[in-house]
């Protein structure tokens, strides 16, 4: 019985091996999978690359950090306001004065007051143009990437936590348990669930801790349904078989034994999945049930490229494109899992 386990783990892991080796001759699915990384990359650092103060600055023979450290206008001769605008320094290069500046030297919250009239073009000091509210496009671009990503990765854990166990619970244990819990499933999935979250969303302060329970509370009854069946299918293999005529808790055959065998779901639908909660935080925010403005949102500045489809048509452009890419990037990397996994694939 013994050697049946350890030959079912090796199974396994011979197994893993040769689906990582099936998704590396995937170049497409590399190529997405790198410009994804870089693109989270960018994002969560978003602050090193768009900001309106400088990294690093010497003034008056003194070094200053501001973006690590706030000081207050008086250290730079100002009296006269209260937050320091490090663009009105004048800074005198015969002193040996110098500023080392983001690339994007706008913070998403900050409105260009130099232009005629919001929206403005796409200029060299505003790349992508500015928003209805004179606010940089690709800052807000970059910083509603990270927003967008941490929606969906973590409506995508909550849901798949419950779904998972919820699942597994079924399809190993059966009977009364496996009623409840399918009976659950099949209740969730008559309701309108589109007009329920509007309506849910509409009465709560839309938070994003607030919008991702939303969201899991409805998202994890696909997962269960498959984790069951994939429970239902393994709890009878040999090797379980051998695991409990050894005494193994079920909590140890469940985790140890038949959930890393049972990842086929998990794996194969979450890049999916994640790209549907991407485009759906985008939908609510262009309903206006998303997240709080002036939070960045792709969703937002969509909802403005309505209202100035004919005159700003970079609001129409930028955040489209930007969303096609993120989405594009997440099927490909999901194809190519799924041919991965797939058993009908020519081996190694």
């Amino acid at each position: 019985m013994t050697v049946n386990i350890i030959e079912g783990r090796f199974i396994t892991n011979e197994l893993t091996l040769k689906r990582y080796r099936r998704f590396k001759r995937n170049k497409l699915a590399i190529v997405s999978m790198w410009t994804l990384l870089t693109l989270i990359f960018l994002s969560f650092t978003a602050e090193f690359w768009a900001n309106s103060k400088p990294h690093l600055m010497k003034y008056d023979g003194k070094i200053y950090a501001p973006l690590f450290f706030d000081y207050h206008p008086t250290e730079f001769g100002r009296d006269d306001i209260f937050v320091m605008d490090y663009r009105a320094l004048e800074f005198d290069e015969s002193r040996g004065d110098w500023g080392m500046w983001p690339l994007i030297q706008w913070s998403p919250y900050e409105s260009n007051s130099a232009v005629d009239s919001y929206p403005a073009p796409p200029t060299k000091y505003n790349l992508m143009g500015t928003d209805d509210r004179g606010r940089d496009v690709l800052a807000r671009l970059l910083y509603g990437l990270r927003y967008s990503l941490i929606f969906a990765v973590g409506t995508w854990f909550l849901a798949y936590s419950i779904g998972v166990t919820i699942g597994s619970l079924s399809g190993y244990f059966g009977g009364k348990i496996d009623l409840f819990g399918m009976r659950t499933v099949e209740v969730i999935q008559t309701m309108p669930v589109t007009l329920i979250l509007i309506t849910i969303i509409s009465i709560f302060v839309p938070t994003l801790l607030v919008l991702i329970l939303i969201m899991a509370l409805f998202e994890w009854t696909k997962i269960s349904l498959y984790m069951r069946a994939q429970f239902l299918q393994l709890r009878k293999r040999e090797y379980v078989e051998a695991a409990r005529a050894l005494g193994s808790s079920d909590s140890r055959i469940i985790f140890k034994h038949i959930l890393p065998n049972a990842l086929t779901p998990i794996v194969t639908f979450s890049p999916f999945d994640i790209a549907t909660y991407i485009s759906l935080l985008a939908f609510l925010d262009f309903l206006g049930l998303g997240l709080i403005p002036p939070t960045p949102s792709w969703g937002e500045l969509l909802q403005q490229a309505q209202k100035y489809f004919t005159t700003a048509e970079w609001l129409v452009w930028y955040p489209a494109l930007a969303l096609v890419i993120t989405l594009s990037l997440l099927i490909n990397i999901g194809l190519a899992v799924r041919d991965a996994f797939d058993a009908k694939s020519s081996v190694g």
